[in-house]
């Protein structure tokens, strides 16, 4: 038999305890027994364990025979090892051997390390035996150092590979030319990770890329963790960034998500396979809604469960929504999603692009405690700590002419408004937006994507930094595509629900806001202004023009200025719009307008069914709406829309042209 490789095998025990809890009861749980049978002996096919003892950590390599005390196991049974972060990495484990107070089994060949759930398996019967940490150890060797607390490798192809960044989220160090690194760290973060370098990889459960560990050893202990990475070429690359999911299971939220965005972007991905790209997502957070997680049953968990049928490696961004409403207090509340999902800010490399994930979002829910929804508040600001280490990870970066892109929640800048000049003036946001802005300064080539808001717009603070903020893919909140609603995917500007593709060639970049069910070329709206009188009989026939009319606005009265309103989501000032009637140019101007579609498709819908529509959620003024006027009602016009790329779109706007539900 071959001897048991061990490295290094902790040898802190505990006997486990977790076992399910007993829905629906209101006394307290009892910890479930098998029945032990006639004179106490364990019955046939019943599982039974006594004496159980399992390493809190296990330091081995793949193919490492690990020992597991415990009496009661027999031939045939298999241990279920499942990764509790993501939980869906899962391997099935058979017994090697069954000794009098102990069994012996052999990692797999493909285990990753982690955090495992074990589960006894024999034929139908299961029993929960507790958890235990895998660390696959590179180099058992590293000396420790003084002061040093966290130490590992981070290795491809079995040779350690220098200059990658580590931290705790606080502390930054790089790996030496060996690929080893030591951290001073406090660990009150609880884990470690690694800015994952260009033109590599990390292993994924799933869609979730494991670039982080798990801390498991005491403060004054040394945790060993090592990364193991994968050489791949993604200096160009594609990312799909899609934010607001807003999944809680209601408005038919799921069967839209399924039918519409997951086909929708599983085939814009497979188009980049297919011509040999990588392809990677990043989300700008609120994937779950806080509000619905235990009223829904309905967590982050189930959120991972789901993104994951695109396919594709996603680094994810934490929003508002996505706290723990039941606690009163920024970290705690973010603990869930540090379990499940992992750090709520780190950085990582696609190529020659360096993609930072902030956490802006500082939550207070106000009278949030144990089985009690606090009011579910916030501040957009990083925090002190955060900023401290964000500084730290930019000064790792010696060209300062590499190009940056910041994913995170709140919007930098506010919506732009356009005044009657047709100027566009905005605000920032965040209540420390000037000192994020200082953070990046040396930088040439800086990308904000943001999301929070459930529109489009786009705003340049200076020459080297531009804000997007992108629509959301829930749109307004699934509420426009649910059952007896609009039958159609619209967000509060007017914006089709949608996402946007970022192609990275090098350094150079180009981007397109994606909307849901409709080609790439799909950039505008076009409305006939002069059948866009909204009333309720032509649009809540169960509700009246009185409730009806503080929501159409300019809209409730009609007009016969033969002018059209232009809906452009993407635009931004190196845009174009261009509009002729009979060859000849019209002028354009840019006005700030509510989308008349949006009316029609949430509030009117709202009023109809005698519901008040929701004050976040009513239509929205924007500055990428732009009006022309036609010398007549019914000449056909032709609108040429050019992205700052020279990408043309037109439109030969036949009117008149009807406000429909399912109009382009």
């Amino acid at each position: 038999m071959k001897k048991p490789k061990y490295f290094k095998l902790t040898r802190r025990v505990f006997i486990a305890s977790l076992l399910p809890i007993a829905a629906a009861s209101c006394k307290k749980s009892e910890t479930p027994k098998p029945d032990p049978g006639p004179g106490g002996n364990p019955q046939p096919g019943k599982l039974q364990i006594t004496g159980l003892k399992i390493p809190t950590t296990i330091f081995a390599d793949q193919q490492t025979e690990v020992k597991i005390a415990g009496k009661g196991f027999l031939e045939g049974d298999v241990l279920i090892w499942s990764l509790v972060t993501g939980a869906s990495t899962q391997y099935t484990i058979n017994i090697k051997q069954i000794l009098a107070d102990e069994i012996v089994l052999t990692l797999p060949e493909n285990m990753i390390s982690g955090n495992f759930r074990l589960t006894a398996k024999r034929s139908t019967e299961t029993l929960l035996l507790g958890t235990t940490n895998v660390e696959l150890v590179f180099n058992a060797n590293i000396p420790d150092k003084a002061g040093m607390t966290i130490k590992g490798v981070v290795h491809v192809q079995g040779v350690g590979l220098a200059n990658v960044v580590v931290s705790d989220g606080t502390e930054v160090t790089k790996t030496d030319s060996n690929g080893i690194y030591y951290l001073p760290s406090n660990k009150s973060n609880g884990y470690v990770f690694i800015s994952v370098p260009g033109n590599h990889e990390v292993d994924s459960d799933r869609s979730l890329p494991l670039f982080f560990k798990v801390l498991t050893q005491s403060a004054s202990s040394v945790d060993t963790k090592d990364f193991k990475l994968t050489a791949v070429n993604n200096t160009n690359h594609v990312v799909l960034a899609m934010t607001d999911l807003h999944l809680a299971k209601r408005t038919d939220d799921i069967a839209q998500f399924e039918r519409g965005f997951l086909p929708d972007a599983t085939t814009v991905i497979q188009s980049y396979k297919n011509a040999g790209t990588k392809v990677y997502g990043l989300t700008m957070g609120d994937l779950t809604w806080d509000g619905y997680w235990y009223a829904n049953n309905y967590f982050l968990s189930d959120y991972l469960n789901i993104i994951s049928k695109l396919n594709t490696t996603i680094y994810n961004v934490m929003g508002n929504h996505d706290n723990d409403p039941y606690y009163a207090n920024d970290r705690n509340a973010e603990n869930a999603f540090r379990k499940i999902v992992g750090p709520p800010y780190y950085s990582f490399n696609l190529g020659n692009v360096h993609y930072v994930v902030l956490d802006n979002v500082e939550y207070i829910n106000t009278g949030g405690a144990q089985g009690v929804l606090g009011e579910r508040n916030y501040n957009g600001k990083i925090i002190s700590s955060q900023m401290d280490w964000l500084r730290k990870d930019m000064a790792m970066i010696e060209d300062k002419s590499t190009p940056v892109i910041v994913a995170m929640h709140i919007q930098l800048n506010n919506n732009p408004s356009v005044n009657a000049a047709g100027t566009p003036t905005s605000s920032l946001r965040l209540s420390n937006s000037a000192e994020f802005i200082a953070a990046f300064s040396a930088f040439t080539n800086v990308n904000i994507l943001t999301g929070h808001t459930h529109v489009n717009y786009a705003w340049e603070n200076s020459p080297s930094m531009m804000e997007h903020n992108t629509a959301a893919v829930c749109a307004t909140w699934w509420w426009t595509g649910n059952n007896g609603y609009a039958g159609n995917h619209i967000c509060k500007d007017g914006s089709p629900g949608g996402y946007s593709i970022w192609e990275v060639n090098n350094r150079d970049m180009k981007w397109q806001y994606k909307s849901i069910g409709y080609e790439n070329g799909y950039q505008f709206r076009a409305y006939d202004l002069n059948k866009c009188h909204i009333t309720a009989t032509a649009f809540a026939p169960a509700s009246t023009d009185a409730l009806l009319k503080p929501y159409a606005m300019e809209y409730a009265t009609a007009s016969a200025e033969n002018e059209i309103l232009i809906n452009v989501w993407g635009f931004d000032e190196k845009w174009k719009v261009e509009v002729t009637e009979n060859g000849n140019p019209l002028a354009v101007r840019r006005v700030s307008a509510l989308d008349p579609l949006h009316i029609i498709s949430y509030e009117a819908k709202r009023l109809n069914v005698n519901a008040t529509p929701t004050e976040d959620f009513v239509t929205s003024k924007t500055g990428h709406m732009f009006k022309a006027k036609a010398s007549n009602a019914t000449n056909t016009l032709v609108i040429k829309v050019i992205d700052r790329f020279g990408r043309v779109y037109t439109e030969n706007m036949i009117r008149p042209k009807a406000l429909t539900y399912l109009m382009k």
